[in-house]
């Protein structure tokens, strides 16, 4: 059993949060013992789970209900797949646009060790898009896409 100073500590999460989350029915098994919050692993691996969604873009609202799913059991599997599933394909998407916002970026840097090194952009502007060289041609597509 943890106190909620060293989850906070393990999870880097302020203790009012953790407070908020108890609040908010998301510990509902949690242990108390003279008022104070026992947390077990359930509840670290719940924790996991809460932050996982919350990077996920997931609203506290919608974290409450996966974990009243959890507690209503087997019934409730389709559902909380589903969940992830949905979770899942908005991380793919998020992925998508990170990797083309990584390609202007890397383009950009490549693009303006160039103009550095030539001391103006007049090559570049004679190159792009058609004859930059076949890594960065990649790099460019990607992040005109």
């Amino acid at each position: 059993m943890y106190t909620i100073g060293q989850i906070s500590k393990m999870f880097n999460l302020p203790i009012s949060t953790l407070r908020y989350y108890d609040k908010e029915g998301l510990f509902p098994n949690m242990a108390r013992s003279s008022g104070i919050r026992k947390f077990s692993e359930s509840e670290i691996e719940a924790l996991r789970v809460i932050e996982c969604l919350k990077k996920t873009g997931m609203e506290i609202k919608d974290i409450k209900q996966f974990m009243n799913w959890c507690a209503e059991g087997p019934s409730t599997y389709s559902k909380r797949k589903k969940l992830f599933e949905d979770r899942k394909k908005a991380l793919e998407e998020q992925l998508q646009e990170l990797e083309k916002n990584m390609a202007m970026i890397e383009f950009k840097c490549w693009y303006y060790e160039q103009a550095i090194s030539d001391g103006n952009e007049e090559r570049l502007n004679t190159i792009i898009p058609d004859n930059l060289p076949a890594d960065i041609k990649n790099m460019y597509e990607l992040a005109h896409s």
